[in-house]
């Protein structure tokens, strides 16, 4: 190491429990993650509001062509990780969602008007999110294993806490000056750095482990031929094993009760704030907080927090979290109630929820983390957005107010306590098995 690379480990060693053969991977994974979610985060605020704009009943039906979105594009996928190894995959998937951008763009500078394309680009960006996302994590489950997972998931959540803080904070910055259509082009360039990470990832893992990670296949299992990952193939493997089924669930718990906040924020805020500049003020406002809040968690706290209370304590937080939530926002239906519980669990989500459910695949086989983590991220995960916001929408047609709705939410919330103990659990036994 040069004297300031040197330097640069020994101020981070003393947060993060990094062994110094690993900083040049932590480094790069950081950065990585951080170019994602920046990328991500400049456009989220434009599709929260484009949400308020088509209303709260039209929620249901967005998310349901996000989730038939998902369905036709997961055996697309699959054909294209089987033929191609990742360091070609990975810098195709990141380069046509730039190709993507350049096509918003294109419309945009042709006269087609925001609201125009407003349901294309909301189930554009939410498809865009999981996808990208999902990758990233599943490409981290097969960089480190189980125990470098423990010490630096958490500071690698912390560069996308990051960048989720730089999205929105460029966003309000610039949106006046540049538009919408320069937020696309700026989103691109972001994705574009995230495929130089990949490369500098790729070469490290060739250099300390003496195998060429990109020369294989997404789905393929150490010592083993490739099976490429598919929908069906995926449901299956989650459909067999108990293991699996749960995590399937508790990811299905978190997003039902994510789009009940989602509904009721897109039923409340409009309400409360009827100017639509006033709204995308808020929205980058409240990203940028939780992200603040997300990144000092992660950077400072869920590594050591990790390794000194385990896999079965972190699950539950969030949970318990969430059922007062729900059951403080019942008692009291205002807006700022609405907005602290939305940034303490979007919060927790990332810095605490996220890194330890990304730890329970750490234990699977490698063709398990892709056929069927990538069914689970992106398939389940929609589909429980699609149920949530059915849901929501059919309590409001009975009547219900928010007060009620939130009452509904408690007992999901009890639900997701319960997975999550059995999860942590069962993820120790197969942990302790492989010793």
């Amino acid at each position: 190491m040069g004297i300031i690379h040197t330097r640069v480990y020994e101020l981070i060693q003393r947060v993060v429990p990094v062994k110094r053969e690993e900083f040049s991977a932590l480094l790069w994974s950081f950065l990585y993650f951080f170019c994602v979610l920046a990328a991500y985060y400049i456009l989220r605020p434009v599709r929260d509001e484009m949400g308020v704009l088509l209303g709260a009943h039209k929620l249901p039906w967005l998310f349901s062509v996000v989730f038939l979105t998902m369905l036709a594009v997961i055996p697309l996928f699959g054909w294209v990780a089987g033929h191609f190894p990742i360091r070609r995959l990975l810098p195709m998937v990141y380069g046509f969602f730039v190709m993507n951008l350049l096509a918003f763009f294109v419309a945009l500078q042709n006269g087609f008007e925001v609201k125009t394309i407003g349901p294309i680009f909301f189930v554009w960006l939410s498809v865009f999110n999981l996808f990208v996302v999902s990758i990233f994590w599943s490409f981290m489950a097969d960089v480190f294993p189980t125990d470098a997972a423990r010490r630096l998931f958490g500071c690698i959540s912390a560069g996308g806490s990051l960048g989720a803080m730089t999205g929105p904070f460029i966003t309000a910055m610039a949106v006046k000056g540049v538009g919408i259509q320069g937020l696309l082009l700026v989103s691109g360039m972001f994705l574009l750095l995230a495929v130089g990470c990949i490369m500098a990832l790729l070469k490290w893992y060739h250099i300390h482990h003496g195998i060429n990670l990109g020369a294989t296949h997404l789905s393929a299992s150490k010592g083993s031929g490739a099976a490429a990952p598919s929908l069906w193939i995926g449901a299956v493997r989650i459909i067999r094993s108990p293991y699996l089924r749960g995590i399937a669930l508790y990811l299905m718990c978190y997003s039902v009760l994510s789009t009940f906040l989602y509904a009721q924020q897109t039923i409340l805020i409009p309400e409360v704030m009827p100017s639509s500049e006033d709204r995308i003020q808020l929205f980058a406002s409240v990203d940028l907080g939780i992200n603040v809040l997300a990144f000092s968690l992660q950077f400072f706290a869920i590594g050591w927090l990790l390794t000194r209370f385990g896999v079965v304590i972190m699950l539950v937080v969030m949970p318990i979290v969430s059922l007062i939530g729900f059951g403080v926002f019942g008692l009291a239906t205002v807006l700022p109630v609405l907005i602290g519980f939305g940034v303490l669990r979007r919060a927790g989500e990332f810095s605490i929820t996220k890194p330890t459910r990304e730890t329970l695949f750490t234990v699977l086989p490698r063709e398990e983390k892709y056929q069927a983590k990538n069914v689970i991220d992106t398939v389940v995960h929609r589909g429980a957005d699609a149920t949530g916001t059915g849901i929501v929408s059919l309590l409001h047609t009975w009547g219900m107010g928010l007060s009620q709705m939130a009452f509904t939410a408690m007992p999901i919330a009890a639900l997701w306590i319960g997975t999550g103990l059995w999860l942590g659990r069962r993820h120790e036994q197969i942990r302790r098995h492989q010793k």
